[in-house]
């Protein structure tokens, strides 16, 4: 089995519609996807409509947390999306991107880049509004010439000369929440460091004592060394690993099914889940 547990689509930052997500997942040999936009599970319908036979869904999100000012980005997989106390932090979440997207294009004009919100709204279109949409404007102004090489300090690194901050969760709530809600809980590329500052592993160690299930070790933003220091300490700490491309479509380079994970992880992770299940595609409507 192939198994990417990582993909975004139009509902927050990526370019392809959940409808087309699924069906270029099927299209690269995946057997499972998991869906996982960032703070929203406004994807889901569609992914589900257009689900083709022979791929899996897994539906998640991606959170956003700030553990001592460090950008954490906490992957939850098949929690109930009704269940109310998470549903309402999302909704706080993306509630504060607007004003946040706005206060980072403020900044840049006052760097004298001629970036708009107009321009911003178009590139996100009906999804949350984030750093990679602004981004992509950079790019488009010719500011820089990918998106990644505007998430430097710079730019939109974290506490970057146009960075500004926005309402995120604790990560130790986050995993409270999610098992809560009964999903499961895997730290994003805890070590991309060329992202900025990263949480230390201390504090991996303590989110692990509180209940988180895994890491994202397999990540193109964790060179070799990085994915073997990093699976040494999950194994130390009793954490499964995960392996996933971080698909953005167009917005980024990596490709679906660049990294994957082990599918005895994906059991286990489908065997902790209580919220909601794996959907198989029974060969969905197109769109």
């Amino acid at each position: 089995m192939r198994i990417d547990l990582h993909a975004h689509s139009t509902a927050s930052d990526g370019t392809d519609t959940p409808s087309e997500l699924v069906r270029n997942a099927a299209g690269a040999g995946l057997d499972v996807v998991a869906l996982t936009d960032h703070d929203t599970v406004r994807g889901y319908d569609e992914a589900l409509a257009a689900l083709p036979a022979g791929l899996t869904l897994v539906t998640g999100a991606e959170l956003s947390c700030r553990l001592d000012g460090v950008g954490v980005h906490m992957l939850a997989y098949l929690f109930d999306p009704e269940e109310p106390e998470l549903a309402r932090e999302r909704e706080l979440v993306r509630d504060d991107r607007t004003p946040r997207a706005q206060a980072m294009i403020g900044k840049l004009r006052d760097l004298g880049v001629d970036v708009t919100w107009e321009q911003v709204a178009r590139i996100a279109g009906d999804g949350s509004v984030g750093r990679p949409h602004i981004a992509t404007a950079l790019v488009e102004l010719g500011v820089v010439p990918t998106v990644s090489d505007a998430f430097t300090p710079e730019w939109l690194a974290d506490g970057g000369r146009a960075y500004a901050e926005k309402h995120e969760l604790d990560p130790f709530e986050a995993v409270r929440l999610v098992k809560a809600a009964g999903g499961v809980t895997v730290l994003a590329h805890p070590a991309a460091v060329k992202r900025g500052r990263c949480v230390s592993e201390s504090a991996i160690a303590a989110m692990a004592s509180a209940g988180l299930d895994g890491i994202e070790v397999d990540h193109m933003d964790h060179d070799a060394d990085t994915r073997a220091r990093m699976r040494g300490l999950a194994a130390d700490l009793g954490l499964l690993t995960t392996g996933s491309s971080d698909y953005h479509g167009s917005r980024k380079t990596c490709r679906l099914g660049e990294f994957t994970t082990d599918p005895e992880i994906y059991g286990e992770i489908t065997r902790r889940a209580t919220g909601a299940f794996p959907v198989p595609g029974a060969g969905g409507r197109e769109r």
